[in-house]
C-alpha cells in the first residue's frame, strides 16, 4: 500500500506540473483526478497536499528565471537592477486583487465550487472564451512588448483577471494570460507576467497551509508530500520551458478547445455515472 500512494502523489504531481503552466486549470484537473486517484490520507493532509506541490510548480520559475528576478545580482547594472525592482513592484501589485478576494471567501469558494460541475464548466465557458479573444485579436498588434512598456495600473488591471481563477477550472495561467493578451500586452510578456504573479501568491497559500495543518507528518506522509513536490518541480521546468516556445509561434485555440472537450467528457461521464 506504501509504494500505491508514492505512486499516486507521482501522478498527482505529474498533473499538477504539467497543468499548473498551461491554461487549462491545474486545480480543476487534480480535483477531477482526485476523483479516480485518491490518496489514502486525511482530507486535512490532502488539502495541504494540492496546495504544497502547487509551491513545488513555483520553485521551477524561481530557477528558471532566477536571473532575471534576482535584483542582487552582481552581473547586473544599476539599471538592470533597478528594472528588476520595477518587476518585483509590479507583481506586488498584480497580486492585491487575488490575495484580499482570496483570504476573503476562501471558506465559501471551498465550499461551494470544488466539484466535477463547477470545474466542467468553466472549462468549457473559459475555453470558448479563448477562442473568441485570439479570434479577435488574431490581428491586433500588442502594445506592451516589454515589462518596461507594463505600467502600474495594467499590472493591477491583470489582477483582477486573476481573480477569475479563484474558481476552479478557469486556469490561473490562463485567465492573466489571456486577460493580459486582451488588454494589449505581447504573450511572452503575458506569460512571464503570470508566472511571476504566481510566485508570491503560491508562497503565501503554502505558508498557510502548513501552519494550518502543523508540521508532525508520519513517516509516510512525509514520503508522499516529497515524491509529489519533486515530480511536481521537474515535470514544471519541462512545461514552462514547453509553454514559452509555443506561444512564440502559436496562440491558445488548441488550448480552448481542449478545455471545451474535455469539460464535455466530464459532463457526460458524469451524467452517465450518475
Amino acid at each position: 500500500m506504501f509504494f500505491i500512494e508514492i505512486l499516486k502523489s507521482i501522478i498527482l504531481g505529474i498533473v499538477q506540473g504539467i497543468t499548473e503552466w498551461l491554461p487549462i486549470s491545474s486545480t480543476g484537473h487534480m480535483i477531477l483526478v482526485d476523483e479516480f486517484i485518491q490518496l489514502n490520507a486525511s482530507d486535512s493532509f490532502k488539502e495541504m497536499f494540492f496546495v504544497v506541490i502547487q509551491f513545488a510548480s513555483i520553485l521551477a520559475v524561481i530557477l528558471i528565471y532566477f536571473q532575471k528576478l534576482n535584483p542582487f545580482s552582481s552581473i547586473k547594472t544599476e539599471a538592470e537592477k533597478k528594472d528588476t525592482w520595477q518587476i518585483w513592484l509590479k507583481v506586488l501589485v498584480g497580486v492585491i486583487p487575488a490575495g484580499v478576494i482570496g483570504l476573503l471567501f476562501e471558506d465559501a469558494i471551498n465550499a461551494y465550487f470544488y466539484n466535477w460541475q463547477t470545474v466542467s464548466i468553466a472549462l468549457i465557458v473559459y475555453g470558448i472564451l479563448f477562442i473568441i479573444i485570439e479570434k479577435r485579436n488574431k490581428n491586433r498588434a500588442p502594445k506592451i512588448q516589454s515589462f518596461a512598456d507594463l505600467d502600474y495600473k495594467t499590472a493591477l488591471l491583470i489582477g483582477f483577471f486573476q481573480v477569475l481563477a479563484l474558481i476552479p477550472g478557469t486556469s490561473r495561467s490562463g485567465a492573466t494570460i489571456v486577460g493580459a493578451i486582451l488588454i494589449g500586452t505581447a504573450r511572452p510578456v503575458a506569460a512571464e507576467y503570470s508566472f511571476f504573479l504566481s510566485i508570491p501568491v503560491m508562497i503565501g497559500a503554502s505558508a498557510l497551509k502548513l501552519l494550518g495543518f502543523g508540521f508532525s507528518f508520519t513517516s509516510t506522509e512525509l514520503v508522499i508530500l516529497l515524491a509529489g513536490m519533486i515530480v511536481s518541480f521537474l515535470v514544471s521546468v519541462v512545461a514552462i520551458k514547453f509553454l514559452m516556445s509555443y506561444i512564440r509561434r502559436n496562440d491558445f485555440t488548441a488550448f480552448g478547445w481542449y478545455r471545451v472537450i474535455l469539460g464535455a467528457i466530464v459532463i457526460g461521464y458524469f451524467a452517465w455515472m450518475g
